[in-house]
C-alpha cells in the first residue's frame, strides 16, 4: 500500500519554465546575442543549467566557456528565481488530498539546494512536504536511485510503499531502479522528439488529480 508520494520538482510540481528562460535570455542580452522564444526555452526547462546553456550559446559542454557560462546563468536565476514560477494546475488539491488521506508527499529534484530551500517556501503549499532531496543532498543524481533511497530513508519507508512522479525519463528510471511504482507526468516539459511511451512508466497522468485515480486502483 503506497503510503508516501514523492514528486520531482521542475516541470512535475512547479512551472518554473519562466523564471529559467527568463534567467536565460537575460544572459544572452548581456553578452550580445539573441533571445530564445519561451517556446523553445520550455521542452528543456527541465534539463538543466548546463543544457540552457548550451542551448542558448550554441556551445557545448566541452567548450572552454561553457562553466563561466553556466555560472553566470545560475547567478542570474538565483535572482530571480520564484518570480514567475507558479504550481501547475490541480496540484495544491492534489497535496490536499494526500494530507487528507494521510499519505505523505515529498520532493526528489536534481535541483540544487540553494534554489530548491528558497523556491519550495514561495510555492504555497497547503501542506510542508515530509522530505526534500536536492540534487546535491546526496553524491548522485537522477537518474540513479540514490536520492530516492535518500527520501524513503528520511520517511522510514520502504520504496515500495513509496510512488514516485516526474516529467522526465530519468525520473522513471530512477524510480523504476529504487524499486518504486511510477507516474509520468505528462503535462511537464516532455519535447516533442521525446519518446515518453518508450520509458517504462507504471501510469501515465495527464493532469495531476489523476494521481488520485492511480491510488484508488
Amino acid at each position: 500500500m503506497i503510503q508516501a508520494v514523492l514528486f520531482d520538482l521542475d516541470g512535475t510540481l512547479a512551472d518554473t519554465a519562466r523564471d529559467l528562460g527568463g534567467a536565460l535570455n537575460t544572459l544572452l542580452r548581456r553578452h550580445g546575442l539573441p533571445e530564445k522564444s519561451p517556446a523553445d526555452i520550455r521542452p528543456l526547462a527541465g534539463q538543466g543549467a548546463g543544457t540552457l546553456v548550451s542551448f542558448g550559446f550554441g556551445i557545448a559542454a566541452s567548450h572552454p566557456e561553457h562553466e563561466t557560462l553556466r555560472q553566470q546563468y545560475l547567478a542570474e536565476y538565483q535572482s530571480c528565481s520564484g518570480r514567475d514560477t507558479v504550481l501547475f494546475p490541480q496540484t495544491a488539491p492534489l497535496i490536499a488530498n494526500l494530507h487528507a488521506r494521510g499519505i505523505r508527499w515529498g520532493i526528489v529534484t536534481n535541483k540544487h539546494a540553494r534554489f530548491t530551500d528558497a523556491l519550495v517556501p514561495q510555492l504555497g503549499f497547503p501542506a510542508p512536504p515530509a522530505a526534500v532531496v536536492s540534487g546535491d543532498t546526496c553524491p548522485q543524481a537522477k537518474p540513479n536511485p540514490q536520492p530516492l533511497l535518500h527520501a524513503c530513508a528520511q520517511l522510514n519507508l520502504a520504496p515500495h510503499q513509496c510512488l514516485y512522479v516526474g516529467d522526465a525519463e530519468r525520473d522513471i528510471q530512477a524510480g523504476r531502479n529504487a524499486g518504486m511504482k511510477t507516474i509520468l507526468a505528462m503535462w511537464g516539459y516532455i519535447a516533442p522528439a521525446d519518446h515518453p511511451e518508450n520509458w517504462g512508466a507504471d501510469f501515465t497522468a495527464h493532469q495531476p488529480a489523476e494521481i488520485t485515480a492511480f491510488l484508488d486502483a
